[in-house]
C-alpha cells in the first residue's frame, strides 16, 4: 500500500462546501493524504441514550478539508483513490423521527451502538456482519453559492454511495482553481438507499491519493472501480429526477468519449448496465442519490478516453 507523505487532522473542517472556500492543504498531484474524519455526529453519539432529538443538527456532516490540489483548474477532473479506509472501534445507526420508508412502523427515536473490529461490525449478541468502509461526504468547491455537506450536487457532496469505497477512484469535476475537495461522513458500512438515513455513522481515517484528468468531466462525480465505473445524479427530493440524470450521464460519456451512438449507449445500458439508488432515505430534508453502472467493456473501459 502506498505510504502517506501529508497528513490532515479532522480539527481542518467544513460544514458546507463554498465557491469561494479557502485550502488548509495545497499538494501536488500524485500526493499520499492521510486524513482523520470525525463521525457524521462530530462525537456527539456515544450512547444509546444518545438520540436523534439530542443533536446539534449545526454540527452534522463534517468534512476535512478543503484540500487545494496544484493546477487543478475549471474543466478538468479532480481524481480521488480511496487506498485505505480505517473505521474506529464504535459507530452508531438511528431511528430519526419522520425519517425513512419504514418510519411509521417504527418507534423513535432509537439509537444503536456498534462495535467494530478485525473488519466485522457487531449489532448486538445475535447479529454481526462484515464491514464494508467507505465516505458518504466527498466534494469539492461548488460553481457558485454554499452547499451544505448534507447536500449533494454536481459538486459531490452527500453523495452516500458505497461503491466510494476502498480501491475505487472517484472523479469530481472541478469548478474552482485547486478544486478544494473534502471528505467526511464516514460508514463501517452503509447499504443502498441508507433508508433510515444513517449507516454505521464512525470516525477513522483514510488513505487518499490525488490526481487531475485535464480537460475531461462528467457532469457530477463518477466512481470508478476494478470492473465498472458508476455516474450519479443527485435531485433534492424527485427520485425519477435523480434516476433520469444517472442515465444521461452514462449515455452521454459513452457518446461523447467512446463514440456510442445515442440509440447504441440506451440498448447497451439497458441490457448490461444496472441502474439503482445509492441515498433515499426519504421522507427527510435530504438529497435524492441515483448512480448507473457501466461495466467496464473493450469498447468503453472507463469513463474518459485519455
Amino acid at each position: 500500500m502506498e505510504s502517506p507523505t501529508v497528513k490532515l487532522s479532522r480539527d481542518e473542517h467544513i460544514w458546507s462546501f463554498n465557491s469561494s472556500m479557502k485550502p488548509v492543504l495545497t499538494v501536488d498531484p500524485g500526493t499520499v493524504i492521510e486524513i482523520e474524519t470525525w463521525d457524521c455526529f462530530t462525537g456527539q453519539v456515544q450512547s444509546e441514550n444518545d438520540t436523534a432529538e439530542k443533536l446539534d443538527l449545526t454540527r452534522i456532516n463534517s468534512a476535512t478539508g478543503p484540500i487545494a490540489v496544484r493546477g487543478a483548474e475549471p474543466g478538468d477532473s479532480l481524481s480521488v483513490t480511496l487506498i485505505d479506509i480505517l473505521p474506529g472501534p464504535q459507530g452508531a445507526g438511528m431511528v430519526i423521527p419522520e425519517w425513512g420508508q419504514l418510519i411509521e412502523h417504527c418507534k423513535s427515536p432509537v439509537t444503536r451502538i456498534f462495535k467494530v473490529k478485525d473488519g466485522v461490525i457487531t449489532m448486538n449478541d445475535r447479529v454481526s456482519f462484515p464491514a464494508r468502509p467507505m465516505f458518504g461526504v466527498i466534494g469539492v468547491a461548488p460553481a457558485s453559492g454554499d452547499i451544505p455537506t448534507f447536500d449533494a450536487g454536481p459538486h459531490g457532496g452527500n453523495m452516500d454511495d458505497h461503491w466510494n469505497g476502498i480501491g475505487a477512484t472517484v472523479h469530481l469535476p472541478v469548478f474552482q482553481s485547486g478544486g478544494q475537495l473534502a471528505i467526511g461522513d464516514m460508514h463501517a458500512a452503509m447499504g443502498d438507499g441508507e433508508i433510515s438515513g444513517t449507516g454505521v455513522e464512525i470516525g477513522g481515517k483514510g488513505i487518499i491519493r490525488v490526481d487531475l484528468i485535464k480537460r475531461k468531466h462528467g457532469g457530477f462525480p463518477i466512481t470508478e472501480t476494478s470492473d465498472s465505473w458508476y455516474t450519479h445524479g443527485s435531485t433534492a427530493n424527485d427520485i425519477d429526477g435523480a434516476l433520469k440524470l444517472a442515465c444521461e450521464e452514462a449515455a452521454r460519456l459513452l457518446v461523447d468519449e467512446w463514440d456510442f451512438t445515442m440509440e447504441d449507449a440506451f440498448i447497451f445500458l439497458s441490457v448490461a448496465g444496472d441502474l439503482g439508488l445509492a441515498a433515499y432515505y426519504h421522507p427527510s430534508p435530504g438529497c435524492v442519490t441515483a448512480r448507473m453502472r457501466v461495466p467496464k467493456i473493450s469498447a468503453a473501459p472507463r469513463p474518459f478516453k485519455i
